[in-house]
């Protein structure tokens, strides 16, 4: 007698997830809760929760002048890239995220970080996010939940990452006294 021939199933993409909110939602409230409530409606999506940050306030970037709430959520899915970018657009369409100007104040943006599968890059996708080395609102949160996932194109761990975005930098003295009117030009 013969076995029947069991069906492993394959295991599911790993996905980091970047969170952010500066605007507060009229269901919702504030961004840090409308950071809670997109961790459930990305669940109630079909994609798994795994693990995530504590959410923690930054400075925004770009025009918008209100702080922004961030988090990080680890999440295991069968969908490809480009399908989790679909269902991740589909939440923040949702929640009221409108298409325009750049970096300004929004109810919510979800931002695929790194995926288990390496790197990927099509017209309207690119993982890593091309970015995420140089946010310190990304890599804070992202070490507390995996801080040896390796950056694939960068080959350092989050957390060294993290560790070279914080180093002290060297001050230039010519740069610092001109700033501070001590610049003579000689």
């Amino acid at each position: 007698m013969r076995d029947a021939p069991s069906h492993v199933p394959e295991p599911l993409a790993l996905y980091a997830i970047g969170l952010g909110s500066n605007r507060r939602h009229a269901r919702h409230g504030d961004p840090r809760r409308v950071l809670l409530a997109a961790l459930a409606a990305m669940e109630s999506a079909g994609i798994e929760p795994v693990d995530a940050s504590p959410i923690i306030a930054s400075a925004p970037l770009g025009p918008s002048r209100r702080r922004y709430a961030n988090a990080v959520a680890l999440v295991a899915s069968p969908l490809s890239p480009p399908e989790m970018l679909d269902r991740l657009k589909a939440i923040e369409a949702a929640f009221g995220r409108r298409k325009g100007q750049r970096w300004s104040a929004r109810t919510l943006d979800l931002d695929i970080l790194l995926w288990s599968g390496g790197a990927w890059s099509d017209a309207a996708l690119t993982i890593p996010h091309p970015e995420m080395a140089r946010r310190l609102f990304v890599l804070r949160p992202l070490t507390t939940i995996a801080p040896r996932w390796r950056h694939p194109l960068a080959q350092r761990s989050v957390r060294q990452l993290l560790r070279r975005l914080e180093r002290p930098r060297p001050i230039d003295r010519k740069a610092a006294a001109h700033e501070a009117g001590g610049w003579s030009g000689d």
